[in-house]
Parts: C-alpha cells; structure tokens; sequence
C-alpha cells in the first residue's frame, strides 16, 4: 500500500536529497497533533533532564523538515502525522525529550540553506542529511539515525545487467551527482577504466541514462529503487554494496545550529530509540521495502 501511495506522488525533489535543492526558505509553521507522537519503551529521562532549557522556546521543540517534503520519508507532505520515515523519527526523538502534543511545531527550510548554516529556526532539521567532514564545519550534526548503502542502477537489458560483484563496473560508463558520497565511491572504490560523469543533481543522471549516456548510476540505495520503480521503466537496481566495500555509506544524522548544547540531547534520545527497538521497528515499517535489493561481492 506505501508503495502505491508513494509512486502516485510526484517526487522528484527527492532525488535532490543527496546534493541539495532550490526551494526557498518558509516560517510556515505547523503542530503535530497529541494522537501522532510515537509511543517509546524507554523511560526519557536523561534525554529529557538534558534538553531542559536547550530549546528555542521554553517548553517547546521546533522540527524543520523541506518544502515540500516527500514519501518515504514525509507523507502526504504533512510531519505532524507521524506517517513516513522521518517524520516518525523526529516525533520519536521529541517523545524522549520530553516534548509531545502541541509542544512539537515544524517548519520548512531548504536543504541547502540548512547544510550552510544559514538557517536557525528550529531545534533539528532533518531531510536525508548525510554528516560529513565540510558540513560539520558550519552545522552540527547528531549521531546517524540512519546509514543508505551505495548502489548501482541501470537497465535490465542494459550493460550493467550482469553485475555481480564491485570489478564488474570497472568497464561500464557510470554517473553520480557531483559532490555526493556516490561519486566519491566510483572514483575511491570502484575506480572505473573510464572518467565517471559528474552531474549537477541525480535528475541529471537519471536523465543521462534515460538517453543510454550512461550505463549505470550509483547512487543512495533508496533513492536508485525509488528511480527504479517510480521514474525510469524499465530499469533496476543491480545491488547494493556494503560498507566493508571499501566505501562507507551515507550516514544520515539530524542536523543542528552549530555546537547547538542540544546535540548531546539528540544522541542520548537516539541511544535510548536504538536501545529500545523502535528505532529499528520504525526503520523497518518505513525503509524495509526500500532496501530489497542484493548484496553485490566486493571481489
């Protein structure tokens, strides 16, 4: 059924998710209903001792998410819900704090503005934020709430229809957006007989290889089975790579204002979801039919 749901919706910005977008920030706020805030299993002391006066407005936590927001993560483009992967994380993550109801409010911002650090109108913001080394220069970042395989997509009778294991691309045309941890795979891990395309987003790229420019992707696994099965006919994802590949995979984290105090909060109330198992069960309720795609042999 969440398939169905998510293939009617016009998705698109969420292939930007890796590298960015251009939407524009909004202050358009709204509140997350009592009913829609994820039960936890773990009491949320520490976590709740520790956001006590770290939030932008006493007694209240502020949630960023984009504009719009898309399935699997946001459904329906409505975070008050608690229906997608996100969404039910982030309300998971207030509920340790000690924040539910009326106390939790969101609102939008653009994925690039935020990796910048040129927003601070909200406690965290998550939209697939992956943590790396230059983010963490201007914005803080939680511990990772969540970590995409690599993976690589292409025609099922196309040249990579035969790929088993990591040397099997070395001799394919292969595209990623530019700045990505999916282009740094190719050249680091997979290190392919030819110079890899660079695009400006993962539209291009799955533009590239709509016109057979390319013979395959690499991209986040669930962005390459969202490709597959919603955008490009046709096609499917070969495999996914683990990270003792030699390429680690994008680690997801909630992003912060930088050196914002509570980013310790954060990682206390994701220790006690991991702890628990919800995190795990929201993981798999929301992410598990995204991530059906094999294992591919590093050898």
């Amino acid at each position: 059924m969440k398939r169905q749901i998510i293939a009617a919706a016009a998705l698109s910005a969420l292939l930007l998710a890796a590298c960015g977008d251009d939407e524009t920030s909004t202050s358009e706020t709204t509140t997350a209903p009592a009913e829609s805030v994820a039960e936890t299993t773990s009491a949320p002391g520490d976590a709740k001792a520790c956001a006590e006066g770290k939030t932008l407005a006493a007694g209240a936590l502020t949630i960023a998410t984009g504009d719009p927001a898309f399935p699997p993560y946001v459904l329906d483009d409505d975070p008050t819900s608690g229906e997608g992967f996100e969404s039910a994380v982030a309300l998971a993550v207030a509920a340790e704090l000690g924040f539910e109801g009326d106390a939790v409010s969101w609102v939008r911002t653009s994925f690039d503005t935020a990796v910048a650090g040129s927003d601070s109108n909200f406690d965290f913001n998550l939209q697939q934020f992956t943590i790396n080394a230059e983010r963490q220069q201007v914005v803080s970042f939680s511990e990772p709430y969540y970590t995409a395989n690599q993976a690589v997509l292409g025609y099922v009778d196309g040249p990579g229809k035969d790929v088993t294991k990591l040397s099997d691309l070395k001799n394919l045309r292969l595209g990623a957006a530019a700045g990505t941890t999916s282009l740094q795979f190719i050249l680091d891990v997979v290190q392919p007989d030819a110079e890899p395309f660079a695009f400006n987003s993962n539209a291009d790229a799955k533009t590239a290889l709509d016109n057979k420019q390319i013979d395959a992707i690499i991209t986040d696994l669930p962005t390459g089975l969202y490709i597959s099965a919603v955008e490009i006919e046709g096609t499917k994802v070969f495999g996914q790579f683990p990270v003792d590949a030699g390429g680690a995979g994008d680690q997801w984290g909630l992003l912060l204002v930088k050196d914002n105090p509570l980013t310790e909060c954060l990682d206390i109330a994701l220790t006690a979801l991991t702890e628990s198992g919800e995190l795990a069960s929201i993981t798999d309720e929301w992410m598990g039919q995204w991530t059906e795609a094999p294992t591919l042999s590093k050898d």
